[in-house]
């Protein structure tokens, strides 16, 4: 595995590649869920090119930017045994000059759910990942389903720009009492950690519901939040399409129910496809 820092070494180095390239950008502080997305990106491509890199730009003032996990050492050492070829770690003045252009996230997908909660929050998301996208020079790039509307501004940015880039969506990765596998998830107590299930079971409550025969996104939403009432606070609970419009009745094979809410210290999101 080949460790690069700045731009002119992962140019260097992408060079001497032959046949299709896999990427999988992250923040670091690499779990089983980035670990699937690495393999999947290995069975699929010749190369496999990995970025480390907290990103800035969409963090909020009052956000954890200078306290999100950062285990560079262990970092590596996941990639290594992966059989990542590229990991890519660059500082924020080698990502960043002080008078950049900015790419804004969409006027009306962009500001809802968490981007009303985080605004301008994917601002920053989509500034940096079209960078690493185009650094990457990726025939595809892997991105979990946990962070949906994130997959799905990064899709429309992809076809708004005319990217040579096939986006690919994958599966959510859970513990093994369910749930979601995130970097903030190393914030939580055990007694927190206990709580935090209270999303994955929401969603579950939702999935039987609609198994059921109950597609009322008002009655299923009620029931969702009768669940959520173990967590401190709960943003909000949404049932919308796959290009997240508000739906009033779900749509099988066309339906995203999501959840945001705050245990201990950490907001936690999860979602499922229906």
């Amino acid at each position: 595995m080949v460790i690069v820092r700045t731009v002119e070494a992962l140019q260097k180095a992408k060079k001497e590649l032959n046949g299709s390239i896999g990427f999988v950008p992250t923040m670091g502080a690499l779990h089983q869920g980035h670990l699937s997305l690495i393999q999947q990106a290995r069975r699929e491509n010749d190369t496999v090119i990995v970025s480390v890199f907290v990103n800035p730009t969409q963090f909020l003032e009052g956000e954890d930017l200078d306290a999100y996990p950062r285990r560079e050492e262990a970092d590596t050492k996941i990639c290594e045994v992966a059989g990542v070829d590229i990991l890519f770690m660059p500082t924020i003045e080698q990502m960043y000059e002080k008078d950049e252009l900015c790419i804004g996230a969409p006027a009306i997908r962009g500001y809802i759910l968490e981007g009303e909660k985080r605004p301008g929050h994917f601002d920053g998301m989509l500034q940096v990942v079209m960078k690493l996208l185009n650094l990457s020079s990726a025939d595809r790039a892997y991105f979990g389903k946990k962070d949906a509307q994130q997959l799905a501004l990064i899709t429309q940015m992809v076809r708004n720009y005319f990217m040579d880039v096939e986006i690919i969506p994958c599966e959510i990765v859970r513990d093994e009492n369910g749930l979601a596998l995130s970097s903030r998830n190393a914030y939580l107590s055990a007694e927190e950690k206990e709580r935090a299930l209270c999303l994955s079971r929401a969603l579950k409550r939702a999935s039987k519901m609609v198994m059921a025969g109950e597609f009322d996104v008002d009655v299923i939403k009620a029931q969702m939040l009768e669940v959520l009432q173990e967590a401190d606070r709960v943003e909000y609970v949404a049932i919308v399409d796959r290009s997240f419009k508000a739906l009033k009745k779900v749509e099988i094979g066309n339906t995203i129910i999501l959840v945001a809410a705050w245990v201990g210290k950490p907001r936690l999101i999860d979602n499922i496809w229906i």
